[in-house]
């Protein structure tokens, strides 16, 4: 049965806010569907029949990257609001540039390749033909005519010639040299991909109980084990002590929510799916070292660091978009 483990140790209210972590196994994007939050029921996970310690239904579907059928709740670990709370959604740009010489003959190679199209061997080679003279057409007009064809060929050979040589030079440089003009580069920003975020936490504990001290050691354990890679295969079957040192298995994943009482936090951001990528802990606080008599540290600090499973796209957001769901969205 899944364990649940909290700091500070003691009952959460319906008024408190908290960050719960919800530990399950990895289940491949391609299976997924949508997820279920477990709802909290007297320090012991709850199914989305029963009721929250609020007296409220606590399922719903925040995304479509977990699997409620395949998934299996390993634990639970409950930590106060984290100090700084930032959510950054970000999509890859970049420059690129294509002068208007290179754009003619790009649009006339394109032309000649779809000629394969054809559905005769005469057409196809009579198109062939128009496509090679409307690129050479098209490159001689955007180089300006026939002369500034002649002298970007010049510059061309000419710069290969010098970089023999060991210099490092391009023709637009020769351009820029001779008579302080460059081809017009036709720059824009072009949508180049999507991002992962990343997430990471800060917790000092200061254990003021031994009770509390035992929480602090076996929530210390449980983000280690579940965070570590798996020996062995399963979808071999190989689970013999030598044979499954062959393999390494993805860890558990980490479903982060924040929470007000039995409630969904109802402003604060969402979480897909995450890996825990980073478990660090200071021993030493931030006075340096100093243990109560059973050898427990007066202070530590835990530092975790999350990052999502796949990105966030447009479907993610919709529902808070229109209004459907409360919150700010992922």
């Amino acid at each position: 049965m899944a364990e649940v483990y909290r700091y500070p140790l003691k009952a959460f209210t319906d008024k408190t806010d908290y960050l719960q972590i919800d530990i399950v196994n990895y289940v491949p994007i391609r299976e997924n569907s949508a997820r279920t939050i477990t709802t909290i029921q007297n320090g012991t996970p709850i199914d989305s029949e029963r009721k929250s310690f609020a007296g409220r239904a606590q399922t719903r579907n925040v995304g479509f990257n977990s699997n409620t059928t395949k998934k299996k709740l390993k634990d639970t670990i409950l930590l106060p609001i984290p100090n700084a709370i930032v959510d950054q959604n970000q999509v890859k740009y970049g420059e690129s540039s294509l002068n208007s010489i290179a754009g003619a003959a790009l649009g006339g190679v394109n032309e000649i390749m779809d000629v394969g199209k054809s559905q005769s061997f005469e057409k196809a080679q009579r198109r062939l033909g128009e496509s090679f003279t409307n690129l050479f057409g098209g490159t001689v007009e955007a180089s300006g005519g026939i002369r500034g064809i002649q002298g970007f060929i010049t510059r061309r050979l000419a710069a290969s010639a010098v970089n023999l040589l060991g210099a490092n030079i391009s023709a637009g440089q020769i351009l820029a040299r001779g008579v302080g003009e460059i081809l017009n580069p036709n720059t824009e920003v072009l949508f180049e991909g999507v991002t992962l975020r990343t997430f990471e936490f800060t917790y000092k504990l200061y254990p003021r109980s031994p009770g509390e001290s035992l929480e602090i050691k076996k929530i210390i354990r449980t983000l280690k084990y579940h965070s570590a890679a798996k020996l062995g295969s399963e979808a071999q079957g190989i689970t013999n002590e030598v044979g499954k040192e062959s393999f390494i298995r993805t860890p558990d994943v980490f479903e982060l929510t924040y929470r007000k009482g039995g409630s969904e936090h109802p402003y604060l951001h969402r979480f897909k799916q995450c890996f825990l990528s980073n478990v660090s802990i200071k021993y030493t606080g931030e006075s340096g070292y100093a243990t109560y008599e059973d050898g427990t540290p007066t202070a530590m600090i835990m530092t975790l660091s999350f990052k999502e499973i796949e990105p966030i796209y447009d479907k993610d957001q919709e529902e808070y978009f229109n209004g459907k769901s409360d919150g700010v969205g992922f």
